[in-house]
Parts: C-alpha cells; sequence; structure tokens
C-alpha cells in the first residue's frame, strides 16, 4: 500500500494537521495534504513543516480552498501515480469540498448539498420546528425584527445563520443594537480565517433561548446506523467579547440519569433520520430542561477542542478522528475494517443510557483575552492531566475580535466515581491550572453560570 493514502483538506496550513496526518499514518497509508494559502505570520514556514510530516504537501494561492483546487490537486496525486482511499477536513467551511471529493473518489459521505442545508442553522431549525422535533422559533434579524424583539422583553439567542467557532452568538439585550450586529458582519468580512466560513452575507437569526444544561452528542452514521460513542456536559459557559466560550466539559455527564440519556438518543435518532444524515461524524450541541431535548445546532464534523481526545481516553480504542476515518476507509477496504460496525456499537451508548465504559474525562479550554502575553505556565498541585496542550507563547498579541481566542487546554482522565466525588474540586483547582500574565491590560471575562 505504499502508494494509498488520505487527502486532507488544511485551512491555512492548520485544522488538526498534524493529529490526521497522526492517525491516517498509523493505518499504514499516506498523508496527502492540500492547504489554502497560510496567514502571512506563517507563511511558507508552515508548509515546510507539513511537508516534513506528509507524503505530499499541494497548496493555493488564495486563503480559502475551492473546488477547482480539490479537482487539481486529485488530479495532480492520481498522475503521481497516488492513490486517494479517502478525503477528510475538520476545518467545517471545507466540509462541503470533502463531501465532493470523496463523491469523485467513489467513497460514500453526505452528499455536499445536505452539508450546505446542515450549515444553513435557519433552514435546519425551521424543518425541525415543523416536524416537532424542535420548539424554538427562529427569524432573520432586520433592524425592525431586532427592534421587536427588544419590545417583547423576551429571552432570545442571537448567532450567525451560517456560524462557526461561536463567532458572534450571544444573548439579545437591551442594550443589543443594529450596529452591533452590523460591526460583527464588517469584522467576519475582514477576518481572513473565518470569512470563507461565515459566508460573504452574514445574515443572524434570532431563536427563542434554551432552558436547560448543554450536552454536545459525538456521532458516529455508518450504512445508516447511527452510534453516539461520547456524550459531553458543558459545566461551565462564559460570554466574553461578543461570543460564548465553552469553558469546561465533563463525559459521561453528571447531570441526568440514564433514563435522560436514553431519551435523548431515541430524540438524536428521530433527528437524524428527518435529515437524512446516514454517513460521516457529527458534533451535534444540545440542551435538556429535565424534560425535553432541543438542539442548538448540528456541526457535519469532529467538536473541536480535546473532544476527539477525551473520547479516546474513555474507551481506551480510538477518539473521534480515528474513528471518523475508519468510517471512510471502510468502504476502500471493507476486509480490513469487517469488525469496524461491531466496534462502534460496542464503544457507543447503549439504548438504556448506558456509558459504554465506567471512565470518565474533565477537559477545561482556556480562552485568552485581548492583550500581549509576558508568561504562561501550567500549574497543578493536585491531580496531573493527561492532556497538555498550550498553543500560545510569551511575546504573542491576543487581537480584539468577536470569536473565541484559543489559550491552551487540559484534560483529566479517572473513574465515573471518583469524577462524582471531586468534580467541584476539578472546576475549581482548573480554573487557574494555566496561570497567563499580560504585559498590556486586558478584558475581564464575565463568568455565566
Amino acid at each position: 500500500m505504499a502508494n494509498y493514502g488520505v487527502l486532507i483538506l488544511s485551512h491555512c496550513g492548520f485544522s488538526f494537521a498534524e493529529d490526521l496526518i497522526a492517525t491516517i499514518k498509523s493505518r499504514g497509508l499516506q498523508a496527502f495534504v492540500l492547504s489554502s494559502l497560510p496567514l502571512p505570520e506563517h507563511g511558507e514556514a508552515r508548509l515546510e513543516k507539513l511537508r516534513g510530516l506528509a507524503q505530499a504537501v499541494l497548496s493555493s494561492d488564495s486563503h480559502v480552498l475551492n473546488i477547482e483546487d480539490v479537482e487539481r490537486a486529485i488530479a495532480v496525486l492520481q498522475a503521481s501515480g497516488r492513490s486517494i482511499r479517502a478525503c477528510i477536513s475538520v476545518w467545517e467551511g471545507y466540509r462541503a469540498l470533502m463531501a465532493h471529493a470523496n463523491q469523485r473518489l467513489g467513497v460514500g459521505d453526505l452528499p455536499s448539498q445536505r452539508i450546505d442545508f446542515l450549515r444553513d442553522k435557519f433552514a435546519v431549525r425551521g424543518e425541525l420546528y415543523r416536524t416537532g422535533l424542535s420548539r424554538v422559533a427562529s427569524r432573520i434579524v432586520t433592524p425592525e425584527v431586532l427592534e421587536a424583539l427588544k419590545r417583547e422583553g423576551g429571552r432570545y439567542f442571537i448567532k450567525p445563520a451560517r456560524g462557526i467557532a461561536s463567532y458572534g452568538a450571544f444573548r439579545l439585550t437591551a442594550e443589543t443594537t443594529w450596529e452591533r450586529l452590523d460591526a460583527i458582519a464588517q469584522h467576519a468580512q475582514e477576518d481572513t480565517v473565518y470569512q470563507s466560513a461565515l459566508g460573504e452575507d452574514v445574515t443572524f437569526v434570532a431563536e427563542d433561548f434554551l432552558e436547560g444544561a448543554e450536552f454536545s452528542f459525538e456521532v458516529l452514521a455508518s450504512k445508516g446506523a447511527v452510534h453516539v460513542v461520547g456524550l459531553h456536559e458543558k459545566c461551565e459557559l462564559t460570554e466574553a467579547n461578543g461570543t460564548v466560550l465553552e469553558d469546561s466539559c465533563t463525559s459521561p455527564p453528571a447531570s441526568i440519569a440514564a433514563s435522560d440519556i436514553a431519551a435523548g438518543l431515541d430524540w438524536l435518532r428521530a433527528v437524524f433520520a428527518q435529515l437524512q444524515l446516514d454517513w460521516g461524524c457529527f458534533h451535534v450541541e444540545a440542551r435538556f430542561d429535565g424534560a425535553r431535548w432541543d438542539l442548538i445546532e448540528i456541526n457535519p464534523r469532529v467538536g473541536g477542542s480535546l473532544i476527539s481526545q477525551s473520547v479516546k481516553a474513555l474507551n481506551g480504542e480510538a477518539g473521534m478522528l480515528e474513528l471518523w476515518l475508519a468510517v471512510l476507509l471502510e468502504q476502500a477496504d471493507g476486509a480490513q475494517y469487517a469488525g469496524l460496525s461491531s466496534m462502534l456499537g460496542r464503544l457507543a451508548y447503549k439504548d438504556d443510557g448506558a456509558a459504554p465504559t465506567s471512565l470518565a474525562t474533565f477537559f477545561r479550554v482556556y480562552f485568552a483575552a485581548p492583550g500581549q502575553i509576558e508568561s504562561i505556565e501550567v500549574r497543578t498541585d493536585g491531580r496531573r492531566p493527561v492532556v497538555e496542550q498550550i498553543l500560545l507563547k510569551a511575546g504573542d498579541v491576543v487581537e480584539d475580535t468577536p470569536r473565541e481566542s484559543f489559550l491552551g487546554q487540559l484534560l483529566w482522565r479517572m473513574t465515573r466515581d471518583e469524577r462524582d466525588a471531586s468534580l467541584n474540586d476539578l472546576l475549581v483547582e482548573s480554573a487557574s491550572a494555566i496561570d497567563v500574565r499580560y504585559r498590556t491590560p486586558s478584558l475581564a471575562l464575565e463568568t455565566q453560570s
């Protein structure tokens, strides 16, 4: 299988590229990377680093990939004698391109049109509302609609219709103005990294505010079967700088019973059936108010931060990246992946809501405030994390933008009993586990429980 490999679509040279390359190589395959042009601060050095890791690295002359770039990369690789088994991308803005490539390669995936539909939060909410799978109404925001919602005095959540990474998502308040929305949209147009994912015309939607605790289902769909191999409860949410940040998660959920999880699994399968989601990997965000589940959004990709590593820490076998890749490769080499269906069934939550193992994880994501970093280090007096990732360094400058700026992330693993006994302590102790100091003043975060 010397010339067999997987094509990675990388945004500006990143998008979990190192993780994907390592996962592909662990399968005995070559990694082929197609990247859009890296940002000036990374430039050719970033592509050189990828060339040292992957067997082939191609790049475009634009910061955003398009169908022509993908077609050209497939042609170049095949002309050089390489066989592409599948295409994968964790950058949501390229998910439809990935589907297009897989269709060209004869690999089962969602149609690109279905992915475009999923990324339209207004359209998805409308279909689920009409079919009774969501109680939340949604409307396109105009200056007139915004003022009407403020006069009504209800609870609403504002977000881009085609959003990514919580960009410009926040609760409506009496102080929310059309000028604020217009400023976020303008900033999106100027944001090289996020502009293509948000679209050229940033439209906002207002949704009835969902009550309850927030969770994420980590889902793999293969041959029409839906497997939930992870379920994370979001322990803390922070509202800061025009967006909502997810600070910490634990899995399995700590605040709900197995019967509640079972109801969530039933609801999720009904949603997937209604939306015809029978292939792929999904990060589904939802809320549970103690009686009913409802959707926040469906992301047709692996969850961000440490979601994939958390799933692997829980089952001891494979993370989301590895499992998604296996679902794609199963079609090219059915004999090698003959046991995948039974493996997914074994690693998934049972119909009665039982978790697949007795282990638990807790992870915290740390976000940077605007300013220049003077120093940064990990400080833990008690239990050491099993995964440590520091993403910034001294001297880095964090811009003031309406999107999350990642500082680092830590993950702890323990038995579920240990987690249940120590979760409150973990929440407090982990909050200061990454010590960061700024040379210039930074904005304080306003934590919302």
